[in-house]
Parts: structure tokens; sequence; C-alpha cells
């Protein structure tokens, strides 16, 4: 057993990358170990990129397979782009832990498992009939049985701490061990559990011991054989002032640095729900950058306070996930009718209804796009990672405020709660662009007087922001529709087409950039076409793909409506393209709709992120003639995938 270790950890030193995933149940603190893991994984200057996988249970009855939390990080001594197909290393604090994460694992992977938590009435939680320790469940396994528990409580027993209050402690162990593994610092860790529990010093104390306690181990069992410790370099990085950063946290620092750049005070109305309730509890903690968060009663009194916020001259922005985007529905309308400026953000989970609250999709893209009543039109940006939500939240905000409309920031799941390094931006390169409220009338009448137009037109097809109590400037404003120019009540039918006409065109004449190659030339026999979260593993499956001689591009979509100017001809220079997505072909058929593309779909509606291998594999198909050209549809089935390629390149 020492040498099957031994040679695992030999291979690992052999990598340039390594991916690890913390598994337990999820009181075992899990997020908490991994999120602690990537701060000094980070701080040792390696790239990186995270995947928590929560369960969708506020508490789940412990041990069962149904409250399994993991948190999954690929790290390494050169550019990580996804958090990896399978991981390299296992830690399983129980038997659930074990079984629901073991089919991931990479062939001749190491499984640490926690052996104190592997008795009969776990087991049979697990639905183990015999012990995974005890047959052969983890023969093509290098397995490395520890009590951690019992080392645990061990560790911590000079400090007085109960048995249940000492093994919540076993996170800390664990974590310990992992850092001497990756021979990372100890010291960061130390002070963040003597800062957070400062007013329980024994409970720091008892933290920080349980730490030593697993990295000791991890060095007493260096000299006695087991165990290698792996070193990865820091990867090569452009100076500059670097950080870790969440989706979440980035469409947060992106919407108060959008609202700066406008010199407009910010008003976030938010109602709690996952997994978009990180960004209300971002933007509390930002009040003094001029940012107003109000958790409101419901969603609809969260976009409608927004929208008030708006018409009263602040940036009013509001978010959500699928459920609560549908319940918006109507007041989104309203913003559009009043045109008033509004950022939405749609942090997609998987559906329909509750669905998989905790799990990531990309299933709401339709509803973004068409999913209001009436000739709605509303600008749609989707975010393709944690660091790229702060750009697009900042063009979310430009685009609200310069075309005076609703827009929706597309992100999901697993953008919102990953973590990368992002390089942050000199505030100095961003151009501010303050936002001139109309603070006199308009126009003249037809006798020479001067009067008011509330829905006069610039060269943009964009109305003027008129504040409330500006002298002379009253004006009327509501959902119902209103007369070309004047804003008043107006039903008639060429005044609804007129209307309905210059909402449109303003959407549709929104400038945005054209659109780019990623990887590969413009022009050739495959492009595989990304939005959102998808563009890490396009991006290596793409790479990859072309390292073996084959004609594929990727190409990756930000601007989703309108589309960049260009994408068609781009799209027509193939002789094929393939759309991956995480639904049931939503951007093919826009694709389909816009430029009449034979678009295939790739689909895939797990509820986890695409694996580079999947894709890898769908491009293969293609150059070994399948599928064919007739626009059949390419099925992700999760019971059915090729094998895992293991890290990512």
């Amino acid at each position: 057993m020492a040498s099957q270790v031994a040679e695992t950890r030999s291979d690992l030193s052999q990598q340039d990358a390594v991916v690890v995933r913390f598994a337990g149940d999820s009181g075992d603190g899990m997020q908490l170990t991994g999120g602690q893991f990537t701060l000094s994984t980070a701080l040792a200057g390696n790239d990186l990129a995270t995947f928590p996988d929560f369960p969708a249970e506020i508490r789940a009855p412990q041990g069962t397979l149904f409250g399994v939390s993991a948190f999954q990080i690929n790290f390494g001594a050169r550019e990580v782009d996804t958090a990896g197909d399978a991981p390299d290393v296992l830690v399983a604090m129980n038997p659930a832990a074990l079984k629901v994460n073991l089919p991931a694992l990479k062939p001749g992977g190491l499984v640490i498992v926690d052996t104190g938590e592997f008795s009969k009435r776990n087991l049979d939680k697990a639905k183990y009939d015999v012990s995974p320790l005890e047959d052969d469940t983890l023969a093509k396994f290098d397995v490395l049985k520890l009590d951690i528990s019992a080392m645990t409580v061990e560790a911590v027993k000079p400090f007085g701490l109960g048995n249940k209050d000492a093994l919540r402690c076993k996170n800390m162990w664990t974590l310990g061990l992992a850092l001497w593994m990756f021979d990372r610092e100890r010291g960061p860790l130390q002070d963040w559990l003597r800062t957070k529990f400062k007013n329980k010093p024994d409970i720091a104390d008892a933290n920080i011991a349980a730490l030593d306690a697993g990295h000791a181990y991890g060095e007493t069992a260096e000299l006695a054989g087991p165990l290698r410790q792996v070193h990865l370099d820091p990867v090569p990085t452009a100076p500059g002032l670097y950080r870790t950063v969440t989706g979440a946290e980035a469409v947060s620092l992106g919407l108060v640095a959008g609202a700066r750049l406008l010199q407009l005070p910010m008003f976030f109305g938010g109602y709690p729900i996952t997994p978009a309730s990180a960004i209300l509890h971002h933007l509390a903690k930002l009040k003094e950058f001029n940012v107003t968060t109000f958790q409101a009663e419901d969603e609809i009194a969260a976009i409608c306070a927004a929208i008030g916020a708006s018409y009263a001259g602040s940036l009013g922005v509001t978010s959500s996930s699928g459920p609560g985007i549908a319940l918006k529905g109507e007041a989104m309308g309203l913003g559009i009718m009043t045109e008033l400026p509004l950022v939405i953000v749609n942090s997609q989970r998987g559906g329909p209804s509750t669905g998989l609250p905790t799990k990531t999709e990309q299933s709401d893209l339709y509803q973004a796009v068409y999913g209001r009543n009436g000739d709605a039109p509303m600008p749609v940006i989707a975010a393709r990672s944690p660091s790229d939500a702060f750009e697009c939240a900042i063009e979310a905000c430009r685009i609200a405020v310069e075309y005076m409309t609703p827009v929706m920031l597309l992100t999901d799941g697993y953008i919102a709660n990953a973590s990368e390094p992002w390089l942050v931006p000199d505030p100095e390169s961003y151009e501010s662009t303050p936002v001139a409220f109309l603070q006199e009338k308009n126009a003249k009448n037809a006798e020479g007087d001067d009067e008011l137009l509330p829905y006069k037109r610039n060269a943009k097809g964009a109305r003027p922001w008129i504040k409330p109590g500006t002298p002379g400037l009253m004006h009327r404003i509501g959902g119902i529709e209103k007369a070309v120019d004047t804003g008043h009540i107006d039903y008639s039918p060429d005044n609804h087409q007129a209307m309905t006409d210059a909402r449109m065109n303003k959407i549709a004449n929104i400038a945005v950039a054209d659109q780019n190659v990623c990887v590969g030339e413009a022009g050739g026999k495959l492009a595989v076409v990304g939005w959102g979260s998808t563009y890490g593993p396009v991006h290596q499956a793409v790479t990859r793909s072309r390292k073996k001689d084959l004609d594929v591009s990727h190409i990756h979509v930000r601007n989703i409506w309108p589309m960049p100017a260009n994408l068609g001809d781009l799209l027509k220079s193939y002789d094929h393209v393939l759309v991956p997505e995480m639904n049931t072909g939503q951007f093919k058929t826009l694709l389909r709709d816009q430029f009449l593309v034979d678009a295939t779909p790739l689909t895939k509606t797990s509820g986890q992120p695409f694996a580079i291998a999947e894709l890898e594999e769908a491009i293969g198909k293609y150059f070994d003639g399948i599928p064919d050209n007739e626009g059949g549809q390419v099925e992700v089935n999760d019971d059915q995938l090729p094998s895992p390629l293991g890290d990512d390149a």
C-alpha cells in the first residue's frame, strides 16, 4: 500500500496541474475547507479554478447521499481555465461522500478517507452492504485510510471541547494535511482563524491545533514513506495586484464600478434566492460607494423598487435566478415601456420551477431574450467566467443608461460560486461618462414656445432621463402605451405601431463589438460556438483538438442580444457549427433564427458543467463523420461519457 501511494505522489509531482476534491457531509465544512485551500493556493501564486457543489437541502440528514457537499479545485503552474474533468485526489469524509464522488475520480487517483466515519450506521445511510474499504471497490485507486476523527479529537483534547465540538475541527485537520501535501503556508490560515474566532479564543486555538496536527501528520507520513510532498511553481503572470474572486463578487464590484463611472448612486433591490443571494450579501458591504441595498418581501417588490429608484435618478439594479426572473417579468415590461435604465442579473440554475436550486444550467436564455408579454426587446449580455463578470456588469450599466433600457446580465451557478485569480484593473483605464439629466424643455411648439417632449429620441433612439421634481419638466409615466414624443396616453393603432418599432429599433441598433475568434481561424471546417460558462471547457477542448491537426475553431459570444453584426457572416464561413450549452439547445435556436445557419446542439442538463473530455469527443466524432450535416442533435448522457482525460491543459 505504501509503495502504491508513493507511486501516486511521484506521478503528481510530474504534473504541472492537480485537481483535488474535498467531499463530506454538508455540516463538515467542505466549502470552508475548499475556500481556505483556494486562498492558500492563490497566495502561492498558482493559477486556479474552483467548483463548489452544494446539496439543495438546507440541512440534509447527516451521512446521507443527498446531503453530500463537495468543493473541487484545479490549480497549477500554468494557465487553468476549468475546475478540471477528473480529480487526482479525493478527500472523502464519510461513506456517502465516497460513494457520490468516487465515479469522478481519475483511475489510479488517490483517495483519502476518514475511517472513523465508516460505521455500520453511516454505511447503511450510504447504501453500502459491505464497507468499500474491505472489498474491491477501491481496487483501481490508491487509498490512504486515516482515522481523521480520532486524530482530531486527540489534537484538540487540551482545549476541553466536547466530542461534538472537537469533531467540528476535523475539516481543519484535513486542511492541514492538504497544505502539507501541496507545500502551502499555514500562517495566513492561522491568522484567519484567530480573526474569525477572536471572541472565542479557545475555539480558534483548537482549530489551529487541528490544522497543525494534520500538517504534522503529513511530515511524519513522508518520513515513513506513504506520502510525498508535491510542489507546484507559481504560474508566470503579468505584474499587478491579484486577488481571488467569485462570480457573485465580480458582478457586485462591476455594478459598483459601472455606477461610479456614470457618477450615479446605485440602488439594489433583491430577494433571497439561490444562487443569486450572494450579490445582495456583497453589495450590502459596499455602502461607502453610495450603494443602497434593499431586501424586499418578494421578487416583484424588489424589481419595482429598483425601477422606482431609476425614475428618481439612481441606477436601479435587481437580481434573481430563473423562478424569480419569471416573477419579475411584468415589471421588466414596465421598465421597457417607461424606458428607464435597469440592470437585471440572472444567476441561472437548473429548472423548471424550483428545479435544481444549487446546480448550474443555462436554460434561461429563451426567458432572457423572449420571456415577456408583448414585444418587449431587451439587451442580454452573458459573462464567460467569474472575472469576466466584472467587465460584463460595467457594460450592462453603460448600455442601460446610454440607451435608457433594462439590460439582463446572465451568469449561472457555476460562475456565481466558482472562483479564480483576478488581475485587479487600473481604475484609470476606464472612461468616466457622467449622466446628463434633462434640465430644461427640449423642443419648441408651433407657436415657438418651449415645450417638453419626454419621449423625444436622440440619435441612438434613447429618450431623455428626467429627475422628478425638475422645474417645468413634469410628465406622465407608467405602463400604458404612450404617444410619440409627448408621452401622453395614446391607444391609436398608428401610434402603437410607431412606438413598438421605436423600442425595437433602439435595441436592435445598440452598437456592440464585432465577434472575434478565440482559438483558430476565421473560416474552416468546424466552429464550436459557446456562450456563458462553457468558455473554459470549450477553449481547452478546441485547443487540444487543434494539436491533433483538426480544423476546428472556438467562437464565444458575449452579446447575446443584439448579436454582433459580423456574427452571421463569420458562422457561414465554416462548414459546420457545433453549439455546446447546458440546456436543450436554446442558443442554437437563436443562431438558426437570426442567421439561418445549420447549427448542431450539444446538450447537457445534468446540473454539472461540461467536462473537456465530453467536448473533445464530440469534436472528434464530427471529424470521424458523426454527426452528419442534417442538423441532428448530439446529447451528452452522463452514463455514457468518455473516459476522463484528467487535468485540463
